[in-house]
C-alpha cells in the first residue's frame, strides 16, 4: 500500500454545550462530545435494543470554533469529519492515561449542522474548509436547512456480540 488514511465521519448529537478554551499562543480550542446510536430488534426476545457510543471532538480551526461557539448547543445534530488522534497524559496522581479524540485541525476537517431552522437544535448551516459556509459550492456537504437522518435501521441479522 502506497499511503494511509486517517479519516473519521460521524453524525450524532451533542451531549452538552461546546467548551471553548483559550490556548497559551492566543488561539482557541473547542471541545464537546457527540453520541452516535444504533438500534436493532433482538431476534430472541423481540425487544428493541440500542447501543450508544460517545465520541470526544476537538476543534482547532478558528472558523469551525466560531460556528461551534455561536450555534451549537446540547442536543444539536452535527456531521463531523476529522482525524482520529490518541494523546497521552498524566492524571493528578501521576497515572498515565490515554484519550482518543476526533480532531479537526486548522486546515482540514468539517463541521456541518444538520438541524432544521425550526427544530431548536441549532440554526442550520456549516463550514467546510474547502468551500466555505453553507451552500453547494465546491462539493460542500453542508446542509443548511436539511433535516438530518431520522430513520433507525431495523437489522434482522444476528448481532455478533
Amino acid at each position: 500500500m502506497a499511503g494511509s488514511l486517517n479519516k473519521v465521519m460521524l453524525i450524532g448529537n451533542l451531549g452538552k454545550d461546546p467548551e471553548i478554551r483559550s490556548m497559551g499562543n492566543g488561539g482557541k480550542v473547542a471541545s464537546f462530545s457527540i453520541a452516535t446510536s444504533e438500534t436493532w430488534k433482538d431476534k430472541q426476545s423481540g425487544e428493541r435494543r440500542e447501543k450508544t457510543e460517545w465520541h470526544n471532538i476537538v476543534i482547532f480551526n478558528e472558523h469551525l470554533i466560531r460556528v461551534a461557539e455561536n450555534y451549537l448547543k446540547k442536543g444539536s445534530k452535527v456531521y463531523i469529519e476529522g482525524s482520529l488522534q490518541t494523546r497521552k497524559w498524566e492524571d493528578r496522581e501521576g497515572v498515565t492515561k490515554y484519550t482518543t479524540e476526533i480532531v479537526l485541525q486548522r486546515f482540514n476537517g468539517e463541521l456541518t449542522m444538520l438541524d432544521s431552522r425550526n427544530s431548536g437544535g441549532g440554526s442550520g448551516g456549516g463550514y467546510n474548509q474547502d468551500s466555505g459556509y453553507g451552500g453547494s459550492s465546491g462539493g460542500s456537504r453542508s446542509a443548511s436547512t436539511q433535516e438530518g437522518p431520522k430513520e433507525s435501521f431495523d437489522m434482522d441479522d444476528d448481532i455478533p456480540f
